[in-house]
C-alpha cells in the first residue's frame, strides 16, 4: 500500500497515555458504581487494599488507596457482595485498566447519593452550565489569588506553598470556609461571593483535600454550582484527589485534580518565564550573529565578483559608494549622539529647575511657619512693650479685683523683672 506521506509512529508510552486520557475525560468513568462479588482480597503492608470484583461472566481488578481505606473504615473479605464507588483509570506502566475505589458499601448505601449526583448533573447539563462556551479564561499572570477552603489542613498549605514557590510576589487572600458537614455548602457560597465582590481578585480556587463521596458532598450541592456559575471572577475547582470528581468541577471554568495542581494552573511559574526569556534572548542573539555572518559572506562574495569580473571604473565607483555610505552612517551616528546628549542636558536642566523650585517653595513655607510661631510667642508680646504680672503665688493677674493694697507684685518685662507693691487701686468702668 502506497502512502502519500510517512505515517506517524507512536511509542508504547504514548499509546497508553492516550488511552488513559480517554478514560479520564469520560465522565461516566470518573464517577461510577460497580456491583459485584469480592475475590482475591489483599491488604498490603502499606495500607492499600487490592481485590477483584466479579460477576457470573467477568471480573475487574480494583485498588483502594490507604487514605481511602482509613477514611471508609472498610473491612471486607472474599465472597461478599458489595457496591464499589470509584473511577476507572489506566495504569500506564503496564497498560492495564482497573477500578480505583473511593468507597465500598453494602448494596444500596451509595445508590441514593449517586442518584442525586446524576440527577443534578443532568439538570445543570440541560441548563447549559457545563458548556465550554461559558468558561472564562484563566489570566496568564495572576497577581491576586483568592482561595476558598478550610482554614487549616493540607489543601491550604499546598496551595500557599506551590503559589509562593512559582511566584514569590503573589498576593493570596484566604476566605476560610467549612468544607464538610452541615452548613458547608452555604459557607463555600459565602466565600465565593465575598471574594468575587472584592473586584481585584484575578482567580478563585475552590477546593479541599480528598475524601469519600459523603465528605465531598458539599461540592455537589446546587447552591455551590450556581455560586460558581454566577461568579464574575474565573473559578478553578480543586476538590480531592485526581480520581475525585464533583459537580463543582463541571461548572468551574477550569478543573484541577488536586489543590496543589490548582495552584500550578492558576499561578505562572516566574522562573520558567525568566528561563524562556533568556532562551529567546540567546536565540535572537544567535540569529543576529548568523545574519551578520551571512551579510559578511555576501559582502566578500560580491567583492570577489567585482574584483574578477568588473572593470576598474565600476570597482572605483563601488569603493566610492561604500565610502560615502560609511560617511553618511558616521554622520548619522554623530547627529544621533549629539541629539541624545542635547536631550540629556535639557532633561538635567529641567530636573535642576524643578528641584530648585521645590526647594524655594519649601523654604517659603518654612519661613511662613516661623513667622506664625514668632507671632504667637509670649516673648513677642513682651518685645512689643507689654508686661506679664503675677502675685506672690505666681498667679497671673488679669483684673484689679484680684489684688488689694500693699500686695507685692512681680512684673516681667522684655529685659528684666520688677518687684512692686500696690499703693492704690483705681477701678475703671467696664
Amino acid at each position: 500500500m502506497a502512502f502519500q506521506e510517512r505515517p506517524r509512529v507512536y511509542t508504547v508510552s504514548q499509546v497508553n497515555h492516550h488511552i488513559s486520557c480517554l478514560f479520564r475525560d469520560d465522565p461516566a468513568m470518573n464517577q461510577i458504581l460497580v456491583k459485584g462479588e469480592l475475590s482475591n482480597v489483599k491488604y498490603a503492608a502499606s495500607g492499600h487494599l487490592y481485590f477483584s470484583l466479579k460477576d457470573e461472566s467477568s471480573q475487574i481488578r480494583c485498588a483502594m488507596w490507604a487514605s481511602d481505606v482509613r477514611r471508609s473504615r472498610v473491612s471486607v473479605r472474599d465472597g461478599e457482595s458489595v457496591i464499589v464507588f470509584g473511577q476507572i483509570a489506566v495504569y500506564e506502566r503496564d497498560g492495564t485498566y482497573q477500578l480505583y475505589a473511593k468507597a465500598i458499601r453494602q448494596e444500596g448505601s451509595l445508590g441514593a447519593l449517586y442518584e442525586r449526583f446524576e440527577d443534578l448533573k443532568k439538570k445543570l447539563l440541560e441548563m447549559g452550565m457545563f458548556d465550554e462556551c461559558y468558561k472564562k479564561p484563566i489570566p496568564q499572570y495572576v497577581r491576586t489569588l483568592g482561595v476558598v477552603t478550610a482554614r487549616t489542613g493540607a489543601a491550604v498549605r499546598d496551595i500557599i506553598t506551590v503559589s509562593k514557590r512559582r511566584n514569590p510576589g503573589i498576593q493570596i487572600i484566604l476566605c476560610p470556609a467549612t468544607v464538610q458537614g452541615d452548613g458547608a455548602a452555604e459557607s463555600i457560597v459565602r466565600g465565593i461571593e465575598t471574594l468575587d465582590r472584592l473586584g481585584y481578585v484575578d482567580v478563585i480556587i475552590v477546593g479541599r483535600g480528598g475524601g469519600s463521596i459523603e465528605d465531598l458532598w458539599a461540592f455537589n450541592e446546587e447552591i455551590v454550582a450556581r455560586a460558581i456559575w454566577n461568579c464574575e471572577t474565573p473559578v478553578i475547582s480543586a476538590v480531592g484527589h485526581e480520581t475525585d470528581t464533583t459537580i463543582a468541577d463541571f461548572v468551574a471554568d477550569l478543573r484541577a485534580p488536586t489543590p496543589s495542581a490548582g495552584a500550578e494552573l492558576a499561578v505562572t511559574n516566574m522562573q520558567d518565564i525568566r528561563t524562556r526569556l533568556e532562551e529567546r534572548e540567546s536565540r535572537l542573539l544567535a540569529l543576529m550573529e548568523q545574519a551578520l555572518e551571512r551579510s559578511r559572506q555576501a559582502l566578500r562574495q560580491y567583492t570577489l565578483m567585482l574584483r574578477l569580473n568588473g572593470p576598474e571604473g565600476k570597482l572605483q565607483r563601488s569603493e566610492q559608494f561604500l565610502l560615502a555610505s560609511g560617511e553618511r552612517m558616521d554622520r548619522a551616528i554623530t547627529i544621533r549622539l549629539r541629539e541624545a546628549a542635547s536631550a540629556s542636558r535639557r532633561l538635567r536642566e529641567m530636573l535642576d529647575l524643578r528641584m530648585e523650585e521645590c526647594l524655594r517653595r519649601t523654604l517659603h513655607r518654612s519661613e511662613l511657619s516661623e513667622s506664625r510661631l514668632t507671632a504667637l510667642s509670649p516673648k513677642a508680646k513682651l518685645n512689643a512693650g507689654y508686661a506679664y504680672i503675677e502675685d506672690d503665688s505666681h498667679r497671673a493677674l488679669s483684673s484689679v479685683k484680684m489684688v488689694k493694697e500693699k500686695d507685692h507684685l512681680v512684673i516681667r518685662l522684655r529685659d528684666g523683672i520688677l518687684t512692686a507693691q500696690v499703693l492704690e487701686i483705681h477701678h475703671t468702668e467696664e
